[in-house]
């Protein structure tokens, strides 16, 4: 199987989001999760309010029953996930969705999208999640 064969299986278990829906999901309570490098992040930028969590411990931190998550997620938790353009954060959430996140989900276009929409950016890196 093609990775394009399972990256379009993984998305049709998505309701994915476009950059301005995905601010409307922060404001109400929506976490954006980056796992995109950190010299990505350092080049770029990032979303405020993002966290930035490394894709190699990303179920283990938003598991909804693991003791390993980080604060505040439960099983209704919206998880945004975003990586550069939109690819890997497809197959990123749907592993979330199969740990216990159903509404997990990714950003269409990844953070390029949210910049190029003239969204929020900002410079600061923050220490992701190990």
């Amino acid at each position: 199987m093609s990775i394009e064969t399972v990256l379009a299986e993984a998305r049709t278990g998505l309701r994915r989001v476009e950059p301005h829906e995905a601010l409307r999901l922060q404001d109400d309570g929506a976490l954006l999760v980056d796992i995109r490098p950190r010299h990505n992040r350092e080049a770029e930028g990032e979303i405020p309010g993002s966290v930035p969590i490394e894709r190699i411990v990303l179920e283990w931190r938003l598991d909804p029953r693991g003791e390993h998550r980080i604060e505040g997620v439960t099983e209704q938790t919206t998880v945004i996930v975003l990586c550069n353009e939109g690819y890997a954060s497809s197959l990123a959430a749907r592993d979330l969705q199969q740990v216990g996140l159903p509404a997990a989900t990714d950003l269409v276009g990844g953070f390029r999208a949210w910049a190029a929409a003239g969204l929020p950016v900002r410079a600061e890196v923050t220490p992701a999640i190990t």
